[in-house]
């Protein structure tokens, strides 16, 4: 393959990281959030090559759901279980919330269909389908304007053949179908239900705009294109429309991906991940590998998929800073986004985040894309009028108390993804990236008495390079419910069997090697914990089991029998996009001039580098400010920083 691009859709700029000839290079550009696809292919033809393959994370499935622009969605449930949805389980995400407010479930009352085909829990027949009544509800739910149709019947996760049925028949209509045999072939009817009708929610919206950004790309040259999962994996077009629900976390897990991937270059295996981009920020611990966790929650609803564990909050560079009623200072989570954008990029008038980087001197003497684009810091002095009679006038009191803020904002999810889970962040190096990452990371690791932060070569762009070397995946799962023990050895492995065979051929590569797990539990628990499962020792995954929930829960009992819930399988073919060798510039970069910064608390003189001309054993003393094309960093005083031998910036505390 001679030319490769990634490429990651934020909700202010959308990054490129294209491999041509053996070389890297990034590009960024403004997003268009009223259609993310122009962006992607206007950054093709901004770049002037032909890719041969394109890999793009995407958000268009989350903004989806949280914007609530999905389709006009219809279920189909068995008899009797209705109000499924509805009644759910009956949990409350905040128990302290005294008026708490539940979503609007995504399928109105009118649009919930039963039938009256039934299966028992062993998956034979009780009440046989009668197939008129299938076609009488595929055109009820044409005819009520449904747009996408939810199947999802008691028990079909052990035998489909009722849901098989609406297929052929949903197939002569323009009905998006979904059905929970292939999108969630799990026990417990609510999260199953749940996903599927996520699944069919989000389904006709992705599938538009996949078909669209491929046909834009056929007539732009460019070869096939791949969706990123939200495994960290990635999916071909056919694929993704068909599950999108897979594809929720897209930009979070491939981002995840490539910030581990560097890491683990530098010999870091105990990592935090700390992605800032304009509208939020996305964490992760990585404790020698990349978290992942069978369950996700978006805009209040929950889906069963394999994703990527990470922890989202609505702190970026466009986080809108504003008094509340009481007087006191919130940042976010509402954001500027790229239209207007910050009031230093000329169109909006909303005090961000980013403005008060400006207002302090720490961003902006240069511009941003490499200069490409200046920044007005006029505006942002004016934007910050509403927030200084809180500060006795004083503009740089008011910046400072923002990103204070907005710092104690990214602090708390850092600790909801260490400490409450029993990890020390003492412990581990904080890897700063996006377009907003580097320019917080010290004050963020300050935060959390982290002794180190490691800045990859090309931060802003680091989702797009996770993307660009994500790995053909697919998987596929199957409840087993059976006791973790040798007798149960046929069942598990019959199960193994036909989950690997099913994501071989989901995949269309037969050779793809195969990575099997277990969700097991205690026997008599109602949630259970996802184990790898080498070599099918079973042994060894229920001491993994027992590992794992002494970590998460503070306790564990290995003299206590264990019950396999679920087998997962994942076909991998492994991408082939290594990224090359850097090239740099003679060791001893001076700095290309200095500045006034707020910093520390005071003004000091900041020296500016340019990242471009740094090389692997260049020291940097704090204050300083690193400039480059994707983004900005900022060496706070008592920092230093070291270029490595694969050119990333290694701060730590002088």
């Amino acid at each position: 393959m001679t030319i490769l691009i990634g490429v990651d859709v934020g909700g202010t700029f959308t990054d490129f990281l294209v491999w041509e000839d053996g070389r890297v290079r990034a590009h960024k550009r403004p997003s268009t959030p009223a259609d993310p696809s122009r962006a992607v292919l206007e950054g093709v033809v901004e770049l002037g090559v032909r890719p041969d393959l394109v890999v793009h994370s995407s958000t268009v499935a989350t903004n989806a759901v949280l914007e609530r622009r999905g389709a006009r969605t219809a279920l189909v449930t068995t008899e009797g279980v209705r109000d499924l949805l509805t009644i759910g389980r009956q949990t409350r995400p905040d128990i302290y919330d005294l008026e708490p407010e539940t979503p609007e479930p995504l399928v109105a009352p009118g649009l919930t269909f039963e039938l009256h085909g039934k299966l028992r829990p062993d998956g034979s027949v009780e009440e046989v389908l009668d197939h008129s009544e299938v076609r009488a509800l595929v055109q009820q739910a044409e005819e009520e304007g449904a747009e996408a149709l939810a199947v999802s019947l008691l028990y079909s996760y052990v035998n489909p053949t009722f849901e098989e049925v609406f297929e052929p028949v949903a197939g002569g209509t323009s009905l998006y179908l979904s059905l929970s045999s292939r999108v969630s072939p799990e026990y417990r009817e609510v999260e199953r239900t749940a996903t599927t009708v996520l699944n069919a929610y989000v389904g006709p919206v992705m599938s538009r705009y996949v078909r669209h950004l491929s046909e834009g790309l056929a007539e732009a040259g460019a070869g096939p294109l791949r969706i990123v999962q939200s495994d960290g994996g990635a999916a071909d077009p056919a694929r993704a429309s068909a599950l999108p629900v897979a594809t929720l976390l897209s930009g979070p897990s491939a981002g995840v991906a490539g910030a581990f991937a560097v890491a683990r270059q530098a010999g870091l295996e105990r990592v935090i991940t700390f992605d800032m981009g304009g509208t939020s920020t996305d964490v992760a611990l990585c404790d020698g590998a990349v978290p992942t966790r069978a369950d996700v929650v978006i805009g209040g609803f929950a889906a069963r998929t394999p994703v990527v564990d990470v922890h989202t909050v609505g702190a970026g560079g466009g986080s809108i800073a504003r008094l509340d009623a009481g007087g006191a200072l919130r940042v976010g989570p509402q954001s500027a986004g790229a239209d207007p954008g910050p009031a230093c990029y000329g169109r909006g008038d909303h005090f961000t985040v980013t403005d008060a980087q400006v207002v302090l001197g720490r961003l902006g003497a240069a511009g941003l894309l490499g200069g490409a684009m200046p920044l007005d810091a006029s505006r942002s002095l004016a934007a910050a009028a509403p927030l200084l009679p809180a500060f006795e006038g004083d503009a740089r009191a008011a910046a400072q108390a923002v990103i204070d803020v907005a710092t104690a904002n990214m602090e708390r999810a850092l600790r909801v993804v260490s400490v409450q889970r029993g990890f020390d962040p003492r412990e581990f190096t904080l890897v700063a990236f996006g377009g907003a990452g580097p320019l917080h990371a010290c004050g963020l690791a300050e935060a959390l008495a982290m002794p180190r932060v490691l800045v990859p070569l090309m931060p802003g762009v680091l989702a797009a390079m996770g993307a660009a070397q994500s790995d053909l995946t697919a998987t596929r799962s199957r409840s087993v419910l059976v006791p973790l023990d040798d007798a149960s050895m046929p069942a598990l492995l019959e199960a193994l069997d036909r989950a690997g065979v099913e994501a071989r051929e989901q995949l269309g590569e037969t050779s793809a090697t195969l990575e099997e797990a277990l969700d097991v539990r205690y026997v008599g628990q109602s949630y259970e914990l996802m184990v790898a499962l080498d070599a099918r020792d079973i042994e060894a995954a229920a001491r993994a089991f027992h590992e794992a929930h002494e970590q998460r829960f503070a306790h564990s009992e290995p003299s206590a029998p264990l019950e396999a819930v679920n087998v997962r399988v994942t076909a991998r073919v492994r991408s082939q996009s290594a990224m090359p060798a850097p090239e740099f510039a003679r060791a001893g970069a001076a700095p290309v001039g200095t500045t006034q910064a707020w910093v520390g608390g005071r003004v000091a003189e900041a020296a500016v580098y340019d990242r471009a001309a740094l090389a692997p054993g260049d020291v940097l003393d704090g204050p300083a400010i690193v400039t480059q094309l994707d983004t900005t960093t900022l060496v706070s005083p008592g920092w230093r920083g070291t270029v490595d031998t694969d050119g990333n910036l290694l701060l730590e505390r002088a």
